[in-house]
């Protein structure tokens, strides 16, 4: 065992996809990519959509979109379905979508690998995701996936940090500092989440490309009693 697992705490918190490795095994791990790939999914799963996360910009992802009878997201603007949240709003239930993620499906696929029942958490979901992981286990760990820079370092960010927060709020057992932290911050600005999520650096960067209702969806904080669960394909409601 290293430092860094946490093991002597039933609710742990690290980042990015590594966590899912450093930290002591869990029976729940939960996924926390706000702006935007756990957002969408919520909003997705919540309409009766399942979605299938794969690897960014692998030009596979089309052949394995057909060969699962699903349609293949893309670019903003570009395709019917993307990173943007609002992509899927009016979506069809039984839809079956790949959506393809450099952060969150990363880490999904990353976790799907340990065992763990993965969950996809966020502001939306945050209550509901700790109680579906609650009745699956006793041990949780949350991986917010963050960002990355251009030299593709993982860059820990502020929506991310609310998203774990609100979720480990909501989960019973002791905390971790790092677990500690998040939910600090979580508390520090939940009167205020989408005002925060609109001045940090990842809200502006999204406004700055044009998509400024990411963070009106992101920020509804516990609007939705989803709990998307991966089944080792794709997510789906509990």
């Amino acid at each position: 065992m290293t430092p860094f697992t946490q093991e002597d705490f039933a609710c742990r918190c690290e980042w990015g996809p590594d966590a899912v490795i450093a930290l002591a095994p869990a029976d729940v791990i939960i996924v926390i990519d706000v702006f935007s790939f756990t957002t969408c999914v919520d909003v997705a799963v919540s309409r009766g959509v399942a979605i299938l996360p794969y690897a960014w910009n692998d030009p596979s992802a089309a052949e394995y979109a057909t060969a699962q009878g699903a349609e293949l997201a893309g670019k903003r603007r570009k395709t019917r379905y993307s990173l943007a949240p609002e992509s899927y709003l009016d979506a069809p239930a039984g839809l079956r979508c790949v959506l393809p993620s450099p952060n969150g499906a990363r880490v999904t696929l990353a976790a799907a690998a340990s065992g763990a029942v993965v969950l996809a958490g966020c502001l939306r979901n945050a209550r509901a995701v700790a109680a579906a992981a609650q009745r699956a286990g006793r041990t949780f760990n949350v991986v917010p996936a963050g960002e990355r820079w251009l030299d593709g370092g993982l860059r820990p960010a502020l929506e991310d940090a609310l998203g774990a927060g609100a979720v480990l709020a909501g989960l019973p057992g002791s905390r971790s500092p790092e677990a500690e932290a998040m939910v600090a911050i979580f508390e520090a600005r939940r009167d205020a989440l989408v005002e925060t999520l609109d001045a940090c650096g990842s809200g502006r960067e999204l406004t700055g490309r044009g998509h400024p209702n990411d963070k009106l969806i992101a920020g509804d904080l516990d609007i939705s009693s989803c709990a998307p669960r991966f089944d080792g394909t794709a997510f789906v409601a509990v």
